[in-house]
């Protein structure tokens, strides 16, 4: 075994790497950009490198940097983990040249199965069936669109160097096809910079299905079975499981035989995943999708129903020894599930989103890998993915009611997440009923949804920021107490849905205890127990026409480490109880609800919004990069017509018109970094005549109109 091993990525997955290697008693080395020197994964390391600045090509994606860092560091293996350099032939074989181990397929194997369209050729010798499809590498975009009919539709483009939903459009139409092309093969240029495209048929309605091989530098190679991840939101991953509910065994052995066939044939060594897509009614027909030449995302459904590490067999391969179990010594039990979690906003179409975690807590009973904790800078620069929870269970449904349990006790509080999004849908009873696809996602568009803050979460927020009261005199307790009855404190909250009018008075008698003395800061460390001065307590609330009473029991989250959620409240409404968590952030408090996720509400400043500008501008949705500027001041514009292109997170995004009119002044050109919130194009009155000078860059391809798809 290696005595020291660099970790060629940063996030969870870095985290999860440095696990195995600390069990092993293998020394770790991380690397890091200046955007994460202070990063989980870099303090986790026993050693960590500077590869460069913020940005991934100069950092994470660059293959010099990196190779140098794991010289200097002195390690003898470099694991890539998932996206960035772990699928570059390049990367591998510049490890090879400077003497240290690649932990995964040699260069000729990545190239071969790591590229879509060799990957094809292999499957097809190998006996596996495939799809009919053309290779972007050999014709262009106009030649593929003039080979392509409208009986050929509808076709899936992807990148042909990599994977995880970069890269990739799904065409319907003819007409958007060199559209589609051109988006594509910018997002794979960014992701993997390599253009490189791929298309094929597109089946539907379909099931995603994966089978997991290991194989060794001795011929050896096994399966371990395989993994559902038809639940997909524009090709991009949510849920995983594994077994797939629809898979048996003889069809998993005919499956699992055949890829380990396939890695057989390809000279393959490491971990690898051979990706099949499969009809949704009858799985026993299936085609070859690709290779992922490296470790999966979703690898941990496998780890546990099969008890395996496939890290540790990754490095182990990787070192020369054999495979330590065959094929008959793999056992299979119970069931497990994953959900992704994003720094995405499901209310606004899953646009990225970014800030400070300002309280984080993980539940209990699952498996968490995390590359983020309190504190955690969220940016725009990297994937958005912050942490993956996987339950196991007895069976199905056991994993999926302890996974549901698991999103609504993770809080992660200031990026908005798509944590109770995702406990709507697995709450959905065709989810429930393993009756998946990949496209059940979005036909069922808005029908999930994570349920909308109610008013009394509102009011609890007003009755914490009363604080505690600034002396002994009852007249100026905050309970509000006067000898004709404790007085109405009203005030107006502002949080992401809007402005609120609110209403508190103590329904305790006299000036009883304030149920909330004081509401704990985000970060504050408490060794458990009542909040000192909070007492038991109860408060009436209005908010509008609704009413009720919010009773707290004043302790705090005691026998949990928690970073930031100290004070419990019980929300008595509608007949029944339901308990959230309370905690301050600044002049604002948060309100946790394990159904609808964190609420943040603050006192609202002032009267109207002055940054507002109406529907007469434009506005960035997120921070991000101009890459199409598409008008110039004075042009006719119609409602829903793209105007400019934005690249955030690896993903475009197209903002279009919001209603009919003339360009009165562009503020931005291609290239130029803007914020969230910042004006793009601003437009005119109308029947107002405006003049103006051509702006922008005018030569780029166009991308699909109002498409918003993950990188």
């Amino acid at each position: 075994m290696f005595e020291r091993v660099l970790i060629a990525n940063r996030g969870e997955i870095a985290v999860r790497i440095e696990r195995t290697l600390a069990r092993l008693g293998v020394e770790s080395v991380a690397i890091f950009s200046d955007a994460d020197a202070g990063a989980p994964h870099v303090r986790g390391a026993d050693r960590a490198v500077r590869v460069g600045p913020t940005p991934a090509r100069e950092s994470y994606l660059s293959v010099e940097r990196v190779v140098d860092a794991a010289v200097r560091s002195g390690a003898e293996a470099v694991h890539p983990g998932y996206g960035f350099l772990s699928e570059r032939p390049d990367f591998a074989a510049a490890c090879a040249e400077a003497g240290l181990v690649f932990v995964g397929p040699g260069p000729e194997a990545m190239a071969l199965l790591g590229d879509k369209g060799r990957a094809r050729a292999v499957a097809e010798e190998a006996g596996m069936p495939t799809l009919p499809g053309w290779s972007g590498e050999e014709l262009g975009d106009a030649e593929i669109a003039e080979q392509v009919g409208e009986e050929d539709l509808p076709l899936l483009v992807k990148a042909a160097a990599g994977g995880g939903g970069k890269g990739m459009r799904l065409v319907q139409r003819r007409e958007d096809l060199v559209e589609a092309l051109g988006a594509a093969r910018r997002e794979a240029a960014a992701a993997f910079g390599d253009e490189r495209l791929l298309i094929e048929r597109y089946v539907e309605p379909s099931r995603h299905l994966e089978v997991q091989v290991i194989a060794d530098a001795r011929g050896n190679a096994i399966h371990l079975g395989e993994r559902e991840c038809s639940l997909q939101r524009r090709h991009q991953k949510v849920i995983e499981e594994s077994p797939s509910p629809v898979v048996g065994a003889e069809l998993r052995a005919r499956m699992g035989e055949a890829a380990a066939a396939l890695a057989r044939r390809a000279g393959y060594v490491g971990a690898g995943t051979v990706e099949l897509i499969a009809g949704r009614d009858d799985p026993g027909r299936f085609w070859f999708l690709e290779v992922n030449a490296r470790l999966q995302v979703e690898h941990p459904v496998t780890e546990a129903v099969t008890g395996l590490d496939l890290v540790e067999l990754q490095l182990r391969v990787a070192a020369g020894e054999s495979l330590p179990l065959a094929q008959e010594d793999v056992v299979r039990r119970g069931w497990a599930v994953e959900a992704r979690v994003y720094a995405e906003d499901p209310a606004t179409g899953f646009l990225p989103s970014s800030g400070e975690v300002v309280a984080y807590r993980e539940p209990a009973g699952v498996r968490v890998d995390s590359g983020i904790e309190l504190g955690s800078a969220v940016g725009t620069d990297y994937d958005p993915m912050l942490a993956k929870v996987v339950a196991a269970g007895e069976n199905r449904e056991e994993a999926l009611a302890r996974l549901r349990r698991a999103l609504g006790e993770l809080v992660i509080a200031g990026p908005t997440t798509n944590a109770a999004y995702l406990r709507a849908l697995l709450a959905r009873p065709e989810v429930r009923a393993g009756e998946v696809d990949t496209g059940l996602i979005e036909r069922l568009g808005g029908e999930v949804a994570a349920p909308a803050p109610g008013p009394e979460l509102a009011a609890l927020a007003s009755v914490a920021m009363l604080g505690t009261p600034e002396d002994d005199d009852v007249w100026s307790g905050r309970t509000g107490w006067r000898m004709q009855g404790n007085a109405w404190t009203r005030r107006t909250l502002e949080s992401a849905d809007g402005s609120v009018e609110v209403a508190v008075r103590s329904a305790t008698g006299g000036a009883g205890p304030l149920a909330l003395a004081s509401v704990p800061a985000a970060g504050s460390v408490s060794e458990g127990g009542s909040a000192t001065g909070a007492g038991v307590g109860a408060w009436d609330w209005q908010v509008g026409d609704a009413a009720g009473t919010l009773t707290f029991d004043g302790t705090l989250l005691g026998d949990v480490p928690v970073d930031g959620l100290k004070t419990q409240a019980m929300l008595e409404f509608s007949a029944h109880q339901h308990r959230v968590s309370v905690f301050g952030d600044g002049g604002a408090v948060w309100v946790v609800d394990g159904e609808v996720g964190p609420v943040r509400f603050a006192p609202v400043a002032g009267g109207a919004d002055a940054a507002g500008h109406g529907e007469a501008s434009l506005e960035a949705p997120m921070p991000g990069t101009v890459v199409q500027l598409r008008v110039e001041p004075g042009a006719a514009v119609g409602a829903g017509e793209t105007l400019v292109v934005l690249e955030s997170m690896k993903m475009e995004i197209s903002i279009a018109a919001p209603r009919d009119g003339v360009v009165a002044e562009v503020r931005v050109a291609a290239g130029d970094q803007v914020d969230r919130g910042a004006v793009l194009i601003e437009l005119a009155e109308e029947g107002v005549p405006v003049l103006g000078n051509p702006v922008g860059d005018k030569g780029q391809e166009p991308s699909e109109a109002g498409a918003v798809d993950r990188a």
